[in-house]
């Protein structure tokens, strides 16, 4: 099992308020406008569900567990690379938390030599967007 972790990050709003926002995927409709197009394409979700155009093919992640107010799990149902992708939020103070994100995926070592390099560049991206987001 190969296991990526993105570096740990801090966020200006407190764990509910982050938990909130990203349990629901909808929410997504709100800071869309921010994510390049030129890096994202065929964006689609739903409360539960986002499918993207990746390069490698189409990805769509469903949410398969919520544990309140701390994680997010989630599982491919389309993906050229089957992975498990999870959102820890952990409370630093009243006002503000820290998030990381974890993906996990069965890989052999060939094909893991080839894809953890762009996966870790892609969790970093993924946690510089949601560490600019507006949890409120």
């Amino acid at each position: 099992m190969t296991t990526i972790e993105s570096t740990i990050r801090q966020i200006g709003y407190p764990q509910e308020a982050v938990y909130r926002t990203l349990s629901d995927l909808s929410h997504i409709d709100k800071f869309k406008d921010r994510i390049p197009e030129d890096k994202v394409k065929d964006l689609s979700f739903d409360a539960d569900s986002i499918s993207v155009g990746t390069p490698m093919g189409s990805v769509k992640l469903v949410i398969v567990e919520r544990e309140e107010p701390k994680t997010i799990k989630f599982e491919t149902r389309e993906s050229p690379l089957p992975f498990n992708f999870w959102i820890q939020i952990l409370p630093v103070s009243e006002a503000s938390s820290k998030i990381k994100l974890t993906i996990k995926a069965d890989l052999n070592p060939f094909i893991s030599g080839m894809v953890k390099k762009p996966l870790q560049e892609g969790i970093e991206k993924i946690a510089d967007a949601l560490q600019m987001i507006r949890y409120e």
